[in-house]
This record gives C-alpha cells, sequence and structure tokens, in this order.
C-alpha cells in the first residue's frame, strides 16, 4: 500500500483569506503534519551526598554531553476546561515531558518551542479542534518575535504555553471515489455530522484501504485528499480519491534468511498457493503459522513490491532461527504434597523441518508424609518420565504429528500406579480459534488400592476437539475457551468397554478499558459410560479437589471413599481413601482486581463434586473459597492462591497454598 502524503488544509473563515492563512501558519500548518509521541514524564530527583558520595539527580545526568546546558520550566495553561484535552496536550508537548533534560543554550530552547508548537496543534486537530491557537511565551515574549540569535536568561528559563483550543469541527460535505465510481462513506463511518478529529478520519481511511487490499488490490493509493475547514459554520468537508488498482495473483515464494531449516518446507508450510487473489489475511495467517512451528525468532511474510513478468506477485518470507536446543529445571511445593522437582532438555530441529524431540523427567512428593498427616501413610516418591516427538505439516501446513512415550510411577491419595504407555497421533488446525487432535493410544498399568492389586492392559483413542477465543492464552481478559474431550477404551485383562468424556469452558468479562477489573468463569462436566465403577481403572476415573479443581481442599478428597475398616485380601492402607467417580461436576468464579499495573488481588469461589453415579449428586457439592495474588510478567502471571475449605474432612487442612505460572484457568 502506498502511504498516503499528509493533506494540507484550506480555510474559511470571516477574515482575509490571507489573515486565515497568517493565522494557520502561525498555529502550525498542515492537518496532519504530525501526530504526537506519547513520552512519559519523569519523574523529578534531586542531587544530594550521604558519607561523602555524591548522588547525581536526573537533571545533572542529563546535562551531562549537552553543549551549553541551559534549564527552564513550563507552564501548561488551556483556556477552556475540556475533558481530556489538558492531558492530551501534555502528552504531545516535549517540553512538558523533557523539562528535566536541559536544552542546548538559547537556540536550543527557541528550535524545541517551535516544534512543540506543531505538535501541540496537530493534538488539536486530533481532538477535532482546527481553529485553536498556540502561544509559547519564552521569559514573557512570543516565540514568533524573537530573534534567531535571541539570549535567555541562566536559567531555568520560564516557558508559558497557552492553549485556545476553539471549536469542535463535525464532518460536512464527504465525497469518496474510487476510480471515479463514488464510495458510501457511511460504509466507513465517515457521515456528515460525526466528529472530524483527524486520528478517527485517517483510522477510518486506513479501514478503506485495507478493505480494498483484502479484494485482493495490493497497489491500492491515495490520488486525490482535499479538506477544507470553515470556521462560521465549525464544518470539515472532507474529499478523497483512490486508485484502487486492479486484483493481483500469488506467485513464487521467496525464503531468506534459512540456515539450518529447509527453505523449501518454509515456503510449504507458509501456504501461499500461487495462483490465488492475492489477500493480506494469507499473508498474516502465513506468519502465524510459521512461528507456531517454533524454530524462529523472527517472521515477516510481505508481498513483493512489484509484478513479475507473469503478471503474478511475489511473496517474500524473511526468517531468523533461534537456538534449537534447550533445556530448563523447574521446582514445586505444596504445604500438604511436599516438594518436586523437574528438568527437561528438547531440540526444535532434529532433522531440518522443525521436527522436535523434549525430554521430560521429575520427581515428586519429596518429604509429603512427614509434612503433612492429611494424606494416607507411604514413604515413596512420585516419578515420571516423557519423550514426546513432533513433526509438523504432516498432513498439508495446519497438521502437526505427535507421538510420546512415558512411564509413570505414582502414589496420590487413592491407589499405588506404575504405568507405561504410548500414543501416536495428529493435531489438526481447523481454523485459527478450532484445534482438533486425535490420537491413538496404548499403556500398560499395574494399580493398587483398597481392593488389591489390578493389572490394566488398555487400547483407547483420545480425540480432543478445542475452541480457543481468548485475547491472551496466559492472562486472558476477553473471550471463550472450550474443550471437549473424549476417549473411547477397551481394557483387555477384564474384556470391558467404556467412554470417558469432560466437556471444560471458561469465559472472561473486562469490565474497564484499563483491564483493571476482569470477571472469569468456568464450568466442567464429566463422565463415563459403559462399564461399572470397578471395572474401570483407577487413573481413569474422575476426582476433584487441589489447584486445578477446587482450592482448598486436598487433591482426590472430593468425592466417595472405601469403608475405613481391613477388608480380607485388600490393602489396610488404602482404607479410607477415594474410590474415584463415574461423573463430575466443577465450577469456578474469580475477580481479577489490579490494584497496579503490574499486581493483581483475585478473590474467588471453586465447587465440585463427583459421584460414582451416571449423574452428579449436587447433595455432596463442595465449596472452597480464597483469595490469590498475581504478578504480571511477560512470560504470564505468577500465581500464589489461598484455599479454604467451606466444609472441610478428616482429610482436608485448614487450608491450601497453591504456586505456579498462569492464571488458575
Amino acid at each position: 500500500m502506498i502511504s498516503p502524503k499528509p493533506f494540507a488544509l484550506l480555510r474559511r473563515s470571516g477574515r482575509p483569506v490571507a489573515q486565515a492563512r497568517s493565522r494557520l501558519q502561525r498555529t502550525g500548518f498542515g492537518l496532519f503534519a504530525a501526530l504526537p509521541c506519547l513520552l512519559l514524564l519523569p519523574q523529578p530527583a534531586r542531587a544530594f551526598e550521604i558519607l561523602g558520595f555524591e548522588f547525581f539527580s536526573k537533571k545533572d545526568k542529563a546535562a551531562e554531553g549537552v553543549i551549553d546546558p541551559l534549564n527552564y520550566s513550563v507552564t501548561l495553561a488551556v483556556t477552556e476546561e475540556i475533558e481530556d484535552l489538558k492531558e492530551d496536550l501534555g502528552k504531545a508537548s516535549t517540553l512538558v515531558s523533557d523539562e528535566d533534560q536541559p536544552v542546548s543554550g538559547s537556540l536550543g530552547l527557541l528550535s524545541k518551542a517551535k516544534n512543540d508548537r506543531k505538535r501541540l496543534v496537530a493534538s488539536l486537530y486530533e481532538n477535532g479542534r482546527y481553529d485553536g491557537v498556540v502561544t509559547i511565551l519564552i521569559e514573557g515574549r512570543d516565540i514568533d518575535d524573537l530573534a534567531p540569535d535571541a539570549e535567555f536568561g541562566a536559567g531555568p528559563v520560564p516557558v508559558t504555553i497557552t492553549v485556545d483550543p476553539g471549536q469542535e469541527f463535525t464532518l460536512g460535505a464527504v465525497a469518496i471515489t474510487a476510480n471515479g465510481v463514488p464510495v458510501d462513506p457511511t460504509t466507513f463511518d465517515l457521515d456528515s455530522g460525526s466528529s472530524a478529529a483527524s486520528t478517527r478520519l485517517l483510522a477510518q481511511e486506513a479501514k478503506l484501504l485495507e478493505a480494498l487490499r483484502n479484494e485482493g488490490r495490493p497497489f491500492v493509493a491515495v490520488t486525490q485528499r482535499d479538506v477544507v475547514a470553515d470556521s462560521k459554520t465549525g464544518r470539515l468537508d472532507y474529499t478523497l480519491g483512490i486508485s484502487p488498482g486492479d486484483p493481483v495473483p500469488f506467485g513464487t515464494t521467496f525464503v531468506e534468511g534459512a540456515k539450518d531449516v529447509d527453505p523449501s518446507f518454509i515456503a510449504y508450510m507458509a501456504d501461499i498457493e500461487p495462483g490465488k487473489t492475492f489477500s493480506p489475511e494469507d499473508l498474516k495467517l502465513a506468519r502465524e503459522r510459521l512461528l507456531g512451528l517454533d524454530v524462529f525468532s523472527s517472521v515477516t511474510v510481505k508481498e513483493g513490491k512489484g509484478q513479475a513478468a507473469d503478471g503474478t506477485l511475489p511473496v517474500q518470507v524473511e526468517v531468523g532461527e533461534r537456538k534449537f536446543n534447550y533445556y530448563g529445571v523447574g521446582a514445586t511445593y505444596s504445604n500438604t504434597e511436599g516438594a518436586g522437582v523437574s528438568g527437561y532438555w528438547g531440540n526444535r530441529n532434529l532433522f531440518g523441518r522443525a521436527e522436535s524431540l523434549r525430554l521430560d523427567a521429575s520427581v515428586s512428593r519429596i518429604g509429603a508424609t512427614a509434612l503433612s498427616d492429611t494424606v494416607r501413610e507411604t514413604d515413596e516418591f512420585d516419578y515420571k518420565a516423557s519423550a514426546v516427538f513432533k513433526k509438523p505439516g504432516v498432513l498439508g501446513p495446519d497438521s502437526v504429528y505427535v507421538g510420546s512415550l512415558e512411564a509413570t510411577s505414582e502414589h496420590p491419595l487413592a491407589y499405588d500406579r506404575r504405568s507405561i504407555a504410548a500414543t501416536s497421533g495428529v493435531q489438526y488446525k481447523l481454523t485459527k480459534e478450532q484445534t482438533i487432535e486425535a490420537r491413538i493410544r496404548g499403556e500398560y498399568e499395574e494399580i493398587t488400592d483398597y481392593l488389591g492389586d489390578a493389572n490394566y492392559l488398555i487400547a483407547s483413542v483420545p480425540i480432543t476437539y478445542t475452541y480457543d477465543g481468548r485475547d491472551d492464552k496466559l492472562n486472558p481478559t476477553e473471550g471463550l475457551f472450550a474443550k471437549f474431550y473424549a476417549e473411547p477404551s477397551y481394557e483387555f485383562e477384564n474384556a470391558k468397554p467404556f467412554v470417558k468424556t469432560r466437556i471444560d469452558a471458561s469465559t472472561y468479562l473486562s469490565l474497564t478499558e484499563s483491564n483493571r477489573f476482569v470477571l472469569a468463569g468456568r464450568v466442567a462436566y464429566g463422565t463415563i459410560f459403559g462399564a461399572d465403577l470397578q471395572d474401570i481403572p483407577n487413573d481413569r476415573r474422575f476426582y476433584a479437589g487441589g489447584g486445578g479443581s477446587v482450592r482448598g481442599y486436598q487433591f482426590q478428597t472430593i468425592g466417595p471413599f472405601f469403608p475405613d475398616f481391613d477388608r480380607p485380601g485388600g490393602d489396610s492402607n488404602f482404607n479410607d481413601t477415594p474410590t474415584g467417580g463415574l461423573t463430575l461436576f466443577e465450577a469456578s468464579a474469580e475477580v481479577r482486581i489490579g490494584v497496579t499495573e503490574n499486581i493483581q488481588i483475585v478473590p474467588f469461589v471453586d465447587a465440585g463434586t463427583v459421584s460414582d453415579d451416571l449423574v452428579p449428586d449436587f447433595g455432596d457439592l463442595k465449596i472452597g473459597a480464597g483469595v490469590g495474588a498475581r504478578y504480571l510478567t511477560s512470560f504470564g502471571p505468577i500465581r500464589v492462591d489461598v484455599g479454604i475449605p467451606l466444609d472441610p474432612g478428616s482429610r482436608d487442612a485448614s487450608y491450601q497454598i497453591y504456586a505456579g505460572i498462569g492464571q488458575a484457568f
């Protein structure tokens, strides 16, 4: 797209044209001559000395390297009190934002003041005020009356900015044409009588140009732009002529910057089909797809500057590769589950086409028995190891093959379990928001519970459909997230088929533009059918309680329990332990309150129940409540929650503490 040049303004008034033009020159020239830079106001600081060590103020440090440094003080006054206008002008003014930074002599101050006037006039235009007057005085003298070699005092030199904002203009006559064909201005919210603020006009103009680009026209250009402001009527007449150009097909995709990743694979994954009509959305999706490969630190996908000899439009892909090997370690702690350590190693580009391998290992429940009497007695740690291989592009650019091996030895409250499993399947991205994944899973496991020892050999087909419409995956403030999971299974030892299903949904609503108040809600429902509870392996049953479920209750303590007496042939260690259930219901609500830009306080309420019937038993609903804190970082919120069970059982502590990265849901 050819960027439009700033357009000039002809203004009508009761004065002669020469006077009107002179006033325009005095107040700042062209309608969109400049856009304001939003600069943070530096905090004042002072120089001081402690124990012989001298500490310099920001002003002192700013003077370093400045020739003939001159300090000034500035006052900004607006003759008419208008909501937010003075704040906007203050942000636009470099005299205001740079007040603690000395200028280079009298000439530097005069130059800065004249440039500042242009910025302030541009800010008035952005607020729809085209006959405003900006007057800047230095030592009481108008900058227009000062000679270039004027000299000021030693400083701080007083600078006064006075702004007469004038009237607020609205749109008058609006005429938009594309190759001479009229375009309805109301389609782009440019109705006569609507706001004439320059930022709004430019934004709507950009939408018009983007709409034409979305029709496959990469060379759309502005050929005419006339703007006339009439001070008598307070109206702004706006004429815009556009050359949309013809639709153009995509051509060959060229790749630059690739070293260890196959360039032909990059072009394949970009999925820009030659002959297809140009589309900015296709370029955007291609970039997102390439970034999703996790092998590039930067990706640029753009159309060529001109058409090839065959009339097609080349596509240029530029990539910057990241380090392919990575590793890390982590640690966890719970006041009931003890400590844990984990580590991982991975490679993002095994064979040159973004194939990845990740190895994980972890040990947990270290010291769990000694730290809490709410779990059954066990001196065994939990171990887990896994290897996951991924290969993108197996069934088209939007697909990823996933294969895994995992081994587990775990000892939660309900059972002891040792297992080894293998999976093989494909993830497929249906749309930007929708993903489906299907795998084949084989697993052998040995489980001990209240009823004794049991072995299971299970074949299953886990299928997951995900809709993710959140605005941010780590810290969402708007949108909907939903996941549907179904796993048809067959257990060979007892010849029992069964199906496990679960639906999870979360929604988010921000109550303010600054996202300082966000409501978040979650609901989950699951059921297992096709077999009795005792025929279903313990780890496939439903359990509730814990940080990802009902906070305040220990993991697995919500739901039915085995009896608290010995059973012949059973294991007495599992007396009064959870049986798990066939149905699950959970719900959560949070209010995420931003007390600063980076800190949130989060009161929450969770509820859940597990039943051994095919429908939830809401008479046994358990409720937990509490409060949490979030520290927002670039890699996601750091979360700490303290949950209290409102109806604790004998196995629940009086409170639970949870910590992690990311919001609870």
